[in-house]
């Protein structure tokens, strides 16, 4: 995949603002850096230094469970490495995460895009999601991957509330007793679409 390509795949989450479901919410984040990208603070990665292949190479030679090799072969070997810094000016980003597990169309929610910039140890990060992030996400992939795309957006979404229910029940914690034992059923479809395609 070209760096072109992957960089537009990691921007198609923004289609979902014309798609049938809610726009979604940005936040905002001024301060010490403090939010990843997406699991990691913001880092950039750099070649080793001789003197960081040098520390890598005793330490490896010293380890009982690496493979045995001479100290000039462990230099070798960590010559082209690089490592993660901290950043200290500069943009990050990541895209929508996600991953399926179980077949094709078993979406699972992983993390939200955000976009950052660092500058002296601070932070401006805009963060992208939606209340219900798991829902509103998975159901917009199954969307936009696997409903039929010559059909009327209202269409699709039945195809959605069909092959791809988002209908949970949860329980919440009881004032009197404290346990979960409050039941409710909730169709997320009717909190993550546009009110004309509930």
């Amino acid at each position: 995949m070209s760096k072109l390509k992957y960089k537009l795949q990691r921007l198609r989450y923004w289609k979902i603002l014309f798609s049938p479901f809610k726009p979604f919410r940005i936040k905002f984040y001024f301060g010490k850096i403090a939010i990843g990208v997406p699991y990691f603070l913001p880092r950039k990665w750099v070649k080793y230094t001789e003197a960081d292949t040098i520390k890598a190479a005793h330490e490896a030679i010293n380890k009982p469970q690496f493979v045995k090799k001479s100290y000039e072969e462990w230099i070798n070997s960590y010559k082209n490495y690089s490592k993660a810094v901290p950043l200290k000016f500069g943009f990050s980003s990541c895209g929508l995460g996600w991953k399926t597990k179980w077949s094709d169309t078993d979406y699972r929610y992983e993390y939200g895009p955000v976009l950052s910039f660092v500058c002296l140890g601070y932070q401006i990060a805009i963060s992208i999601g939606h209340k219900h992030p798991d829902h509103y996400w998975t159901a917009w992939l199954y969307y936009e991957n696997n409903t039929d795309k010559s059909k009327s957006r209202k269409e699709r979404i039945e195809q959605c509330k069909k092959d791809f229910p988002q209908t949970y029940t949860v329980y919440h914690k009881s004032p009197k007793t404290g346990k979960n034992s409050i039941q409710e059923t909730i169709d997320y479809y009717k909190l993550i679409l546009k009110p004309k395609y509930i």
